[in-house]
């Protein structure tokens, strides 16, 4: 018996390093996109576009997510129909690939608009990609695992998102820290796009050598595939009511406490906060690395308790605690008023000169960089404007505030509000694989679980960077008013998933 046992772990454990490997490998090439939007928005826009480059990238990254839902019926419906394995091979093949060409695009300087329509197209077909991935991985492996361990086994494949995101912001990071900030944001981001073909080249190779679920292959054995899976997914009412119910009462709510934990906070820290692009990266590095085992943990408790609780816990934690902790890095960051009383040092100010384009006026900029006494570092930019006739009214001054570092306590804070953040997405993230699975029968289960995953974290969760950075950005809006979207998303998912899903632990479905 033991030795049976061991036989049985060791192929579970190549099917999670298999299946993991790839879809880890997908995420990073997902995600090295969102990690650099500022400096892609400067490349595929024009130079004078300002904020709205910012928003018009984002608008991109989302546009990846939308059609992620569109995937999932694709591939999910070739997943029921010629196995799990060959099909997330494809969406590996058009993700890694949409990925590199990614980073061959010209900028706008360029070839003009053609560039983010490009970048456009390419983005679709990553979405599409990933949205025919992620439910072929989790139920490949659900459908090795054995009874009693199921959330357990897919709680590994949950790590790889964030391990992912964690992936494509330390190759960000090395690359802009060996060739320079200005080469960087000039050519240097195109690295990590451009090595993305060479990861992906061993993670297809690993995927070949594996064999189909044992489940799929005894049904088609057995003649059992589904003839029509979207069909029997939606026209089915018992089926499409399961479909409903995992997307508004687990998988919605799961994506906007995902992607405000580890998107948004990132963004939030970088643009509203003005922290210094390695330092907001570092930070989300720290909370990924301290809170990434905590998939594993709830994964297998939710084996013993049940999936339920442990994912609407981390619903509610979100719902009550986002604002607080968003107005802390607001407050805790706001070297502006914190000078007036705490300035140490301050280096002679450099000052230049320019036109304004298309007209006679001139913008005279004056920067400097500053210490507090608290330990604060940061780059200040006081710009004025001299109108060509004298007789006009001087505009009031503009001061910029840039790449703030933070002292040691602050910093400290910040990692462990931002490790808690992630840590509720270990709470929603970590039992969701074997939930979904588990909610359908093996004929239709890859179409059938991937489209509302898709729909819950591609369309709801997907956009809470872009919807929460446009609402911020409207009249009378304040930093945090971008927040009630994701607060509203997860409350409306916590009530119907506390009133409708059942709170049942791992169990044989699989047949």
């Amino acid at each position: 018996m033991s030795s049976n046992k061991n036989d049985v772990t060791q192929s579970i454990t190549q099917v999670i390093a298999a299946s993991s490997l790839g879809t880890l490998i997908e995420w990073y090439d997902f995600y090295i996109f969102g990690s650099l939007a500022v400096i892609i928005g400067q490349q595929l826009f024009p130079s004078d576009a300002g904020a709205s480059a910012l928003i018009n990238t984002l608008a991109i990254f989302a546009a990846g997510f939308i059609v992620r839902p569109f995937g999932a019926l694709v591939f999910g419906r070739l997943g029921d129909l010629i196995g799990r394995k060959y099909t997330f091979l494809l969406t590996l093949v058009l993700m890694g690939g949409s990925t590199f060409l990614i980073g061959l695009i010209p900028s706008y300087s360029s070839i003009g608009y053609a560039a983010p329509i490009l970048v456009l197209i390419l983005r679709l077909v990553q979405g599409l990609a990933l949205g025919g991935e992620y439910g072929g991985a989790a139920t490949y492996v659900a459908e090795h695992a054995p009874v009693g361990r199921r959330g357990f086994f897919t709680s590994w494949i949950q790590t790889t998102a964030t391990m992912g995101l964690f992936l494509s912001l330390g190759i960000i990071v090395l690359t802009k820290n060996l060739i320079g900030a200005e080469k960087f944001a000039d050519w240097g981001w195109r690295i990590p796009f451009l090595v993305s073909i060479l990861l992906v080249g061993v993670s297809i190779y690993i995927r070949m050598k594996m064999h189909e679920s044992p489940v799929f292959t005894k049904l088609k054995s057995e003649g059992k595939i589904s003839a029509n899976p979207l069909k029997e997914s939606f026209q089915k009412k018992a089926n499409f009511k399961m479909v409903l119910l995992a997307l508004f009462g687990a998988t919605m709510g799961q994506g906007v406490i995902w992607y405000t934990g580890q998107f948004y906070a990132q963004s939030f820290l970088e643009n509203t906060c003005k922290l210094d692009f390695n330092e907001s990266r570092y930070i989300l590095l720290w909370a990924i690395v301290l809170a990434t085992p905590f998939f594993v943990v709830f994964g297998s408790w939710s084996d013993k308790v049940g999936r339920k609780w442990i994912m609407l816990s981390g619903m509610l934690l979100g719902i009550i605690f986002y604002r607080p902790i968003y107005q802390y890095f607001i407050d805790a960051t706001n070297v502006k008023e914190f000078q007036k009383t705490e300035l140490k040092t301050a280096t002679a100010p450099e000052i230049t000169r320019e036109l304004v384009k298309g007209e006679k006026d001139s913008i005279i900029t004056t920067t400097s960089y500053k210490t507090l006494n608290s330990g604060f570092t940061f780059k200040e930019s006081v710009v004025k404007i001299i109108p060509d006739d004298v007789l006009a009214p001087l505009p009031e001054d503009k001061t910029v505030i840039a790449d703030v570092t933070l002292p040691g306590k602050t910093y400290v804070i910040i990692i462990l509000l931002v490790f808690f953040q992630v840590l509720l997405v270990t709470m929603v993230y970590g039992p969701i694989a074997a939930f979904l699975v588990e909610l359908f029968p093996t004929q239709i289960r890859y179409t059938s679980m991937s489209l509302p995953y898709h729909i819950g974290n591609g369309v709801f969760g997907g956009l809470v960077p872009f919807i929460a950075t446009l609402v911020a950005s409207f009249p009378g809006s304040t930093p945090l008013s971008g927040l009630w979207y994701p607060i509203g998303i997860a409350a409306l998912s916590f009530i119907i998933g506390a009133v409708y899903i059942d709170n049942r632990g791992d169990r044989n479905v699989m047949d």
